[in-house]
């Protein structure tokens, strides 16, 4: 009996929209409101833990719920007054493109980029804490991102630690073997996205979402484009 209302007490999985276009799902492409923001989204290339474009990135573009994007607006605009910018790394993600990492996480002959992304743990490991089969990224109010110094046009990310998506407790954003200067620059990024209400998710210190911007209870399948 304890088993079973602990199973009925358990939230039901989230839906997915039928939403066809980012404009059906309330999505709004960041450039529509930082044209020169900087974007390095690594799904739609090679570069990122699976070592090829992820299904579901047609194009390198960060689409976010329209309350989401404007708030990292706000965010970006108050931190040029800093001397500083937002790198943004991956916005909204599609449910397929998360099936296909739980997909990649399930083929454990494919480790080519063990090194650089989970030197210290077995690709068995990586399902859970660090890959879920729903993602909040499919709901279009999460942001990974990271912090550049900038003179003039000339910008320098600060030093974090780790690299993104790099599976390990070093990128917990308190992870206590860090320098002095790693944990000034990730504290330095938590408070300029808690100021518009962005929650760090405490595992990945470049991940952030904005629970008021979206629904708990729906995920989006439109194709990064």
């Amino acid at each position: 009996m304890l088993v079973l209302s602990a199973h009925a007490a358990e939230p039901p999985p989230p839906g997915v929209s039928p939403a066809r276009t980012p404009h059906q799902a309330g999505l709004t492409d960041i450039r529509a409101l930082v044209p020169d923001i900087a974007e390095d989204i690594h799904y739609a290339g090679n570069d990122n833990f699976t070592g090829a474009p992820v299904d579901g990135y047609r194009s390198p573009k960060c689409f976010l719920r329209t309350a989401a994007a404007e708030a990292l607006a706000r965010v970006e605009m108050h931190l040029r007054g800093e001397g500083l910018r937002l790198r943004i790394w991956d916005c909204y993600r599609p449910a397929r493109a998360v099936a296909a990492f739980v997909r990649w996480a399930g083929d454990p002959g494919d480790t080519r980029t063990k090194a650089a992304h989970y030197p210290n743990l077995g690709k068995d490991k990586l399902l859970g804490e660090y890959i879920a089969p729903v993602s909040g990224h499919s709901r279009g109010a999460t942001v990974d991102l990271t912090l550049m110094q900038c003179e003039g046009t000339r910008c320098v990310p600060l030093n974090m630690g780790t690299d993104f998506d790099f599976f390990d407790p070093r990128a917990h954003t308190d992870y206590p073997g860090i320098t002095t200067e790693q944990r000034a620059n990730r504290q330095r990024l938590l408070r300029a996205m808690a100021a518009e209400g962005f929650v760090n998710y405490p595992q990945e210190w470049w991940h952030y979402s904005l629970p008021s911007a979206a629904s708990a209870d729906t995920i989006y399948d439109v194709p990064v484009e």
